[in-house]
């Protein structure tokens, strides 16, 4: 549906849809039949980006954990060139991601909130080329998701702070040595605040 929309708006002007199963394929060429955009899409059965052209400039990838995200990116070591822009929305573990991305030589460009139902998601602008290490604290709540200022980034804020103190409940033992980095990482956040509410915190 997104690259219908995006053909449809005039964003882009073609588009290469990909998944590993055959049936939500099938279902992808309906809809682009349905919407008159069949001509302007390709449609590849295939496991991440391991068997699709390579001629684009802006690769979605969204509604996966961080694991099967970051297992596709692994095995596509050629999008390590900064002519592809890759835009991911994340489902879960979105600090490991951000650890990960860092750690492979891409940086965040740009990062936004998007809420779907009562759940809240960050989207990345991703692209390959060096960037600053991020701080404990910053692997949950990026330079670029606080610049942004997206009215959703308080409730994010809140989310965040919310599953970084059940750590220090019970999910951790307080001797556990990850405690130590959790307890930077709630030290940043506290930081944060000031940022986030401004003088209303």
């Amino acid at each position: 549906y997104l690259g219908i929309h995006l053909l449809k708006q005039g964003v882009a002007s073609s588009v290469i849809a990909a998944d590993v199963n055959e049936q939500p394929l099938q279902s992808a060429m309906g809809n682009a039949a349905k919407f008159g955009v069949i001509n302007q899409m390709t449609f590849h059965l295939s496991d991440g980006v391991q068997n699709i052209p390579r001629d684009f400039d802006c690769m979605v990838c969204a509604g996966m954990g961080a694991d099967t995200m970051i297992s596709i990116l692994e095995a596509a070591p050629w999008l390590k060139q900064d002519s592809y822009r890759l835009i991911l929305q994340c489902q879960s573990k979105r600090p490991e991601l951000r650890k990960w991305l860092h750690e492979a030589g891409f940086r965040i460009n740009r990062e936004t909130l998007a809420k779907d139902g009562k759940f809240v998601y960050t989207v990345m602008e991703v692209v390959y080329g060096a960037g600053d290490t991020p701080s404990p604290g910053q692997l949950f709540i990026s330079p670029q998701l606080l610049a942004d200022k997206h009215p959703l980034l308080s409730e994010y804020y809140e989310r965040v702070t919310q599953g970084v103190q059940l750590v220090f409940y019970g999910t951790l033992p307080f001797d556990d040595p990850k405690m130590v980095f959790f307890r930077q990482v709630s030290e940043e956040l506290t930081q944060m605040e000031e940022q986030i509410y401004g003088n209303n915190c």
